[in-house]
């Protein structure tokens, strides 16, 4: 059966990098290229051009509203042209909101049952670090796997997109044992790196307890250097994911509440803000419906 992803799509490189990369990470996946078209509907140029054609405000309005909605069209059939030329089977999903994006794009995922949601960072590291705000909330808001591209890629890292391993971060936790399930079932051909990192390794929970039947499963322990833990854990599954050579890290979310970005984990936003490759999180409560 074919991955079935949601693409947040915006006509940015950002954007089309991640269907790239999604295209060799998910051969032949049904993607819904998603662009939600908020207000005020079309772009600034637009606007200024018909201020001075429109009689009155509510034929402005209306005016906006049609040039904004051919805007939007126009810009996710971009999008589903660019996802059939990198092997997938494309649609369109355009959808009006009026705010908060990353939700309703959490919320298309549900609507069309994907399987996962994909979109591009802006791949900015240190105390900078910014996934964008789309980005951003889908992660904290999604009950769906949320792959983040980071832009731009080097060209060795993009190279181990198709067939490169599968770096998972591993304690033990609920949370590790849901990332470990999605890795194995989006990525079925893959070799899976469970990496533990210093006190982080739970000794209770082995890896090998879950490894099942499938692909080939390694575990790697490693030591975290110094400073903010969550920090220090997410260099460690970084620098394992690159001396390995891996297409993507996986790592999981504690949970779901009002405090997400508490919840969420600070060695899962941390890979998320300063990772190499691309970064998946797995919320804890996920299951996997194929």
């Amino acid at each position: 059966m074919a991955i079935r992803v949601v693409m947040g799509y915006d006509g940015s490189p950002e954007a089309g990098a991640a269907i790239d990369a999604g295209g060799l990470l998910f051969p032949g996946a049904h993607g819904w290229i998603t662009y939600l078209w908020v207000p005020p509907f079309a772009s600034d140029k637009v606007r200024r051009r018909l201020r001075a054609r429109a009689r009155d405000v509510n034929e402005l309005i209306a005016m906006v509203e049609q040039e904004g909605q051919h805007e939007a069209q126009r810009l996710v059939a971009t999008g589903v042209t660019l996802a059939r030329a990198a092997g997938w089977e494309a649609e369109p999903l355009l959808k009006r909101s009026w705010g908060g994006e990353g939700w309703r794009i959490a919320q298309a995922a549900e609507e069309v049952d994907a399987d996962l949601v994909l979109v591009g960072s802006r791949g900015l590291g240190g105390t900078q670090a910014v996934l964008g705000s789309v980005s951003d909330m889908v992660v904290h808001y999604s009950a769906r796997p949320m792959l983040v591209v980071p832009h731009p890629m080097l060209t060795t890292e993009y190279a181990a997109l198709p067939e490169g391993p599968v770096v998972v971060g591993w304690d033990g936790s609920p949370g590790a044992e849901a990332a470990f399930t999605a890795a194995t079932r989006l990525f079925p051909q893959r070799d899976v790196l469970l990496v533990s990192v210093g006190e982080e390794a739970d000794d209770t929970a082995s890896p090998a307890d879950v490894r099942g039947s499938g692909p080939r499963v390694t575990a790697l322990r490693v030591d975290h250097g110094r400073g903010f833990r969550g920090h220090a854990i997410a260099d460690a599954l970084i620098a394992a994911a690159r001396g390995r050579d891996a297409a993507v890290i996986v790592v999981g979310s504690r949970g779901r509440s009002v405090a997400r970005e508490l919840v969420l984990g600070s060695v899962a936003m941390a890979t998320l803000h300063t990772g190499e490759r691309p970064v998946m999180v797995v919320p804890r409560q996920w299951e996997a419906s194929f």
